[in-house]
């Protein structure tokens, strides 16, 4: 576990452009089980988490279709809500950072830790945002 001081600001890089943490397996469950599009980002303390899947994420928000709901977990520090989001990203293996696209439940797209790491923001924006405009 990463001190919750630590995580804060990396945390509030999502919150702040408007994701809910998820911290239980039943707070994921209800959030894959809402109707419509949800974004789920498995947040991470790592260097392309900073760099490249954050930042990503928020330019990706900026399209005219964006899903209708935003959360995510945090890796290495909610460890039940992140065991339980990967648990619905099979038949992906576990990385963070990663990004999955759901649509009533069902998972549409993916974005595992080898698609964000070394890529630019603005490349994993356009990844989202073509995902955005086929499934939102």
């Amino acid at each position: 576990m990463y001190p919750a001081e630590l995580v804060k600001p990396m945390r509030e890089d999502l919150t702040n452009i408007g994701f809910e943490e998820l911290h239980t397996s039943e707070a994921v469950d209800n959030a894959i089980a809402k109707e419509g599009t949800t974004l789920v980002v498995v947040n991470s303390v790592c260097g392309c988490a900073a760099a490249n899947a954050r930042p990503g994420a928020r330019l990706s928000l900026q399209n005219s279709k964006r899903p209708d709901h935003l959360v995510t977990v945090f890796a290495g520090v909610d460890k039940e809500a992140t065991d339980k989001a990967r648990g619905y990203m099979i038949p992906f293996p576990p990385s963070s950072p990663s990004m999955a696209l759901f649509k009533d439940g069902e998972l549409v797209h993916m974005l595992e830790r080898h698609h964000i790491e070394g890529r630019p923001a603005e490349m994993i924006a356009e990844n989202l945002m073509d995902a955005y405009n086929d499934h939102c």
